[in-house]
């Protein structure tokens, strides 16, 4: 495991060291890895970090409201783009292409933001399973293989890059950040667009967005899954009141892990997926079928995408 302190002092000094006297714009997504990043960067550059929350209109329900009430003690400066998001989607089914897009557009948002304030390094929290299943070939994650070639930020600063998410969560507890952000579930960087197969619309996002609140609300306290949450599947024949529908398939997942590289399916009582089944089914009216994915990791991924 990591010395957190021998790890903070010299994270400290990295990020010293390669943003020199520059202003820094850094990725602060509300997680536990953007926030330990935050925190080492407020110690390390003081008034030169500038933090940006995007919300991409790829977010869980709330997320915006609740990401400002966190962060209300620093200056944190919150960027609506979720046109810009959803518009870089359009027509996109392949899921490499899609955390691509994602990639992309976060960059060139930042990119903005930073000639705004004056910034030329980016600074953002990619941990070390992000980096070997990038490189693997597993998935892309937006912040590393999902990053675009060219880009106009001189430095990109990765802090915790050398890290698992247990460690990350160890050095959050040693800087003193709150509970709720030191031990909160893992969220895709590309939000809710990988949780849909196929295009992410915004019809589509609506109804994984109600249907992951849905899970995370019968799921969180009661299991302490590694993660939860629903995803969108396609299209499938129901029967609601007396019509036959035309639906949405949606799949609840819930897995215990300690670094995401393995995960074990949660074993969830049937009369509790009875419940959520039917609570989906009931409050989202486009919903005709509701399964649960037993599948661990490997062979399956944790997200669909």
């Amino acid at each position: 495991m990591v010395n957190t302190e021998q790890f903070i002092a010299k994270a400290i000094e990295e990020i010293k060291t390669s943003a020199g006297s520059e202003k820094v714009v850094m990725a602060l997504s509300g997680g536990v890895d953007s926030s330990v990043c935050a925190a080492l960067a407020a110690r390390a550059i003081g008034d030169n970090l500038i933090p940006i929350y995007i919300d991409t209109g790829l977010m869980r329900k709330g997320e915006t409201d609740r990401i400002r009430q966190v962060f209300s003690t620093i200056s944190l400066d919150v960027v609506q783009a979720e046109d810009e998001f959803l518009g870089a989607l359009k027509g996109i089914i392949d899921p490499e292409a899609k955390r691509k897009a994602v990639g992309e557009r976060f960059i060139r948002v930042f990119e903005r933001e930073a000639k705004k304030n004056g910034a030329k390094c980016l600074l953002q929290g990619t941990i070390y399973p992000d980096i070997i299943e990038s490189q693997g070939g597993i998935k892309s994650h937006h912040n590393v293989g999902g990053m675009p070639t060219k880009m106009e930020f001189t430095n990109v600063i990765e802090p915790i890059r050398d890290l698992y998410k247990d460690e990350v969560r160890e050095v959050a507890g040693a800087l003193g950040l709150p509970k709720e952000i030191q031990y909160r579930m893992p969220f895709p960087g590309p939000g809710l667009s990988v949780r849909v197969i196929g295009e992410a619309t915004k019809e589509k996002i609506a109804v994984v967005r109600e249907a992951n609140w849905i899970v995370e609300d019968e799921l969180v306290e009661k299991y302490r899954p590694w993660q939860c949450f629903a995803a969108l599947l396609g299209l499938g024949t129901g029967v609601k009141g007396d019509n036959r529908i035309h639906g949405w398939i949606v799949a609840v997942r819930a897995v215990h892990s300690r670094d995401a590289m393995t995960a074990e399916p949660v074993n969830i009582p049937f009369d509790h997926l009875m419940k959520i089944g039917s609570r989906i089914t009931a409050d989202i009216p486009s919903v005709a079928r509701v399964v649960y994915d037993v599948t661990a990791k490997p062979p399956a991924t944790i997200e669909y995408e």
